[in-house]
């Protein structure tokens, strides 16, 4: 049997990306999966991939900025499937830029699409998930740079969720629901665009990756996700764990 039958999960920005690549595997391994983000049309991409491969998935309309979205993106998920045992708060919108120069719109929306938008979710699923809930956050490891110029804000957010899913882990552990952070590097469209418009720093970014190479959506983040998910990984709660091919030291 695979390791995730019968259970129910909601992928936020399942459209592409990091997103997408942890939706596949979810449902590879027997999940049903709600692929949710901004644009329907990317998310029914998504859908159709999974459906290719022999899974089930619904795509849902949601803006992860707007409380009412998530709402009814929740209920419509837990009345359709059924229910909810696995939520993945993936969307993010980054914020790069100096502290002179990153403007108050560009952190705003960073903090509302990651850590308020993260605790948001984690509130409404939190009746759901009870019993044999997992929640998985994406965080970043960029708060462990060498040079955190021009990542200070968006370091900020990411290190905001890692708190609050700590947070999550102790207070919701006797609920029997865990809570886990991946930090990857992974070559979603994000961090395409910037190695492509930062070449000299990204080749720098390469090879300060013992492995030498950035990891893949789905084959190497999606699959950790999807083990920290299953019966095997039930004593695993409140981690940060970098996939990200050694570069971090998390200590």
């Amino acid at each position: 049997m695979k390791k995730l039958t019968g259970k129910i999960a909601l992928v936020t920005g399942g459209g592409q990306g990091v997103g997408q690549g942890i939706a596949l595997s979810l449902a590879k391994e027997g999940a049903v999966v709600a692929v949710a983000g901004r644009t329907l049309a990317k998310c029914e991409a998504t859908c159709e991939q999974i459906q290719e491969v022999g899974g089930k998935a619904i795509a849902i309309a949601m803006d992860v900025k707007d409380p009412a979205s998530l709402t009814t993106g929740v209920d419509r998920i837990v009345s359709e499937l059924g229910g909810l045992n696995i939520l993945v708060n993936n969307a993010q919108e980054i914020a790069l830029g100096t502290l002179n120069k990153i403007t108050d719109e560009a952190f705003e929306a960073g903090w509302q699409s990651g850590p308020l938008a993260t605790l948001r979710l984690m509130r409404l699923c939190y009746p759901h998930l009870k019993g044999d809930g997992v929640i998985i956050n994406l965080a970043s490891t960029a708060a462990k740079r060498w040079d955190m110029s021009g990542y200070g804000p968006y370091a900020a957010v990411k290190e905001a969720i890692r708190s609050l899913s700590r947070a999550a882990a102790c207070e919701w552990g006797p609920d029997n629901i865990r809570c886990n952070v991946v930090l990857p590097h992974a070559k979603s469209p994000s961090l395409e665009w910037w190695m492509n418009a930062n070449p000299e720093e990204a080749e720098a970014f390469v090879n300060a990756i013992p492995m030498r190479r950035v990891g893949e959506c789905e084959d190497d983040i999606g699959r950790v996700v999807a083990n920290l998910c299953s019966e095997d990984m039930r004593y695993i709660n409140g981690q940060s764990i970098a996939v990200d091919g050694g570069q971090a030291f998390m200590g």
